[in-house]
């Protein structure tokens, strides 16, 4: 059994309806993980959804902000949405799919951008992305014992040199700093995570999954960053037949900042 997973920053779910039923009629997709809907779960667009093939679909948004959605065609044995550093601000949601006789666990996340100043002494938002972190790993780790895992979303982190496009000169601005990536290595740690991009790209090939709406000639100057990631458990790693950034996506008309994310896997 083929099945493929999808995560993207969508950037607005009702705004790119159009375009996420695009991307799933292209991609054919059995799972889809959105972040930043920027909706509350009764506005949320089920109907446009479920149309598109998806029927099991469920959502932890908010007003205006954040957001995030998990819409597959497998069956649903549990659903669970955390909320963490005190805040209801729609970051989180899990599933835990059916897959033949498998239990399959996915969590989509949409961790904190941190704001401008990488210092937590005088930047608020700075401090809830690193305290989120903190907590985040605390959680995976208390998570039931499942060898079949996946954690996706928008974690805001560029971690490697070659997930930015210069090393040197982003230390020092939010989502590249040390701090971060070492957090960000503890979070992917908590359970063994594999990164599945770089199973299918090497640590010496640049990728990149955002790029900024600041520059009008973004693909030209190419200043992106792999803020976007899918990490799988070693027993789903076996699994694991592809793992791609879809580029071609962020060319769209009125596109989202960010590129979808695939993998596909055999059971």
């Amino acid at each position: 059994m083929n099945i493929r997973l999808l995560s993207w920053n969508i950037n607005s779910v009702r705004l790119r309806i159009d375009a996420l039923k695009s991307v799933i009629k292209k991609f054919k997709p059995n799972i889809v993980c959105l972040q930043e809907t920027k909706c509350p779960n009764e506005l949320f667009p089920f109907k446009d959804i479920e149309k598109s093939g998806l029927s099991n679909i469920h959502v932890n948004g908010i007003k205006g902000y954040h957001g995030v959605c998990i819409a597959t065609d497998l069956p649903v044995e549990k659903v669970e949405q955390k909320d963490f550093c005190g805040k209801h601000d729609g970051r989180h949601i899990y599933l835990q799919l059916k897959i033949k006789n498998n239990l399959f666990n996915i969590h989509n996340f949409y961790i904190p951008a941190g704001g401008d100043e990488p210092d937590p002494k005088i930047n608020e938002k700075f401090k809830h992305k690193l305290d989120f972190l903190d907590e985040a790993t605390a959680y995976i780790k208390t998570k039931e014992n499942c060898s079949y895992t996946a954690l996706v979303g928008d974690l805001n982190i560029a971690p490697h040199e070659n997930d930015v496009w210069s090393h040197k000169q982003l230390l020092k601005i939010v989502s590249h700093t040390p701090v971060e990536v070492e957090k960000l290595n503890k979070f992917q740690d908590s359970i063994n995570f594999i990164d599945a991009l770089r199973e299918f790209h090497p640590l010496s090939e640049k990728l990149y999954s955002w790029w900024s709406y600041r520059s009008k000639n973004w693909e030209e100057s190419d200043r992106g960053r792999r803020l976007d990631h899918i990490w799988i458990t070693p027993k789903l790693n076996k699994k694991i037949t592809k793992a791609s950034i879809q580029k071609d996506v962020r060319r769209w008309d009125r596109p989202s900042d960010h590129s979808p994310l695939i993998a596909d896997f055999k059971f």
